[in-house]
């Protein structure tokens, strides 16, 4: 029969070797847990080997090991440091070495233990092969799925910021309507001239349908990402000036340096902050406000300021008008800062005119 650890040879009487039996099972049977200890079934296999190969049975090659030496270089146990791996493996090798010497009656046996040596060195390299391909494969799984997980938190980020972004152009939209409108209502309901109470009312009328107008794309945005409408910039300040100071509020603007064109973002930013501003100051103001608008060598500076009704409070904690001005700034690279002294509100923000979300 083959001369094999794995194969039984008949005894002297044509049977079994029953000692032979149990070390090739010995061998064998430990394999079935390598995935759990891939060191210690390897070290359990080898010792029947070397029983065998001290005992006199012709072993030239040993199976159970040299599947056990590929099965621990596949492992992926990363607590059994690869030193301890190689240690056994030439452990093994060098007892079986000296069990084969010490029986040998035919001279040394050097191309046995050449057969083993090579046996288990492709083992070796099949099994390193093959656990670099599964942590190659388990790596890029890995990745796939940081990228899926990455992927699903940018889009949660966006839906997050263009909630944002919606909320506060609502906010300063129908806020900016809604209190116009209520000025403007009460005062042609006070007048008593009919001539000024209906011109009054057509205000209301063409704000109500510009506010209209606005809200309707801001939906369309939201639904379908339309952008068939340029949004408000600083080319409407002066339409913006014009309804307050029809509503009763005294609007005095003055620029400084040359106007420098601005991003889409940054003038929409813009014209937004002084939106809101001027709302605070028809709200909680004593009747006037003055922008001042200076173009600086790389960002454009929005100066508010209005005198503060005594008793009246801007919304720096419950509203979210300023809020949404820090926000639209900040998103933009830009600041904002606002303060109350000497019986004026003033507000302060710088926007880049390339900004871009840094």
């Amino acid at each position: 029969m083959l001369r094999h650890g794995g194969v039984v040879p008949a005894g002297p009487s044509g049977g079994l070797d029953p000692l032979r039996a149990g070390l090739a099972l010995s061998s064998t049977v430990p394999l079935l847990a390598w995935r759990r200890w891939p060191l210690g079934v390897f070290v359990i296999t080898a010792v029947p080997g070397v029983l065998m190969t001290s005992l006199g049975y012709p072993v030239d090659l040993l199976i159970g090991p040299t599947v056990a030496v590929y099965l621990l270089a596949a492992s992926r146990q990363r607590q059994t440091p690869w030193t301890a791996r190689t240690t056994a493996i030439v452990a093994g090798l060098f007892a079986a070495y000296l069990a084969a010497a010490a029986t040998a009656q035919d001279g040394f046996p050097a191309l046995a233990l050449l057969h083993t040596g090579m046996a288990f060195a492709i083992a070796w390299f099949a099994g390193d092969r093959t656990r670099l391909r599964r942590e190659q494969m388990a790596e890029l799984r890995e990745r796939a799925a940081r990228a899926e997980r990455d992927a699903e938190r940018e889009r949660l980020l966006a839906v997050a910021e263009e909630r944002a972004r919606i909320a506060r152009d609502l906010h300063d939209s129908a806020g900016h309507a809604i209190n116009v409108i209520a000025v403007r209502a009460g005062a042609a309901r006070l007048r008593q001239d009919p001539d000024r109470s209906l011109l009054a009312l057509k205000d209301i009328e063409e704000l109500a349908r510009q506010t209209a107008g606005e809200i309707d794309q801001i939906v369309g945005t939201l639904r379908d990402g339309s952008t068939d409408h340029a949004p408000a910039g600083l080319a409407s300040l002066t339409t913006l000036i014009a309804q307050h100071t029809a509503a009763g509020l005294r609007v005095t603007l003055d620029t400084k340096g040359e106007p420098t064109p601005l991003t889409a973002s940054a003038d929409q930013a813009a014209y937004r902050i002084l939106q809101e501003a001027l709302t605070n100051a028809a709200q909680h103001g004593s009747g006037s406000a003055r922008i001042e608008l200076a173009y600086m060598a790389a960002a454009v500076d929005l100066n508010v300021t209005n005198p503060v009704r005594i008793g009246a409070t801007p919304r720096e904690a419950g509203g979210h008008g300023l809020i949404g001005m820090h926000e639209r700034a900040t998103l933009l690279g830009g600041t904002l800062q606002t303060c109350r002294a000497n019986g004026s509100f003033r507000l302060h923000a710088r926007i880049p005119y390339g900004a871009r979300r840094p």
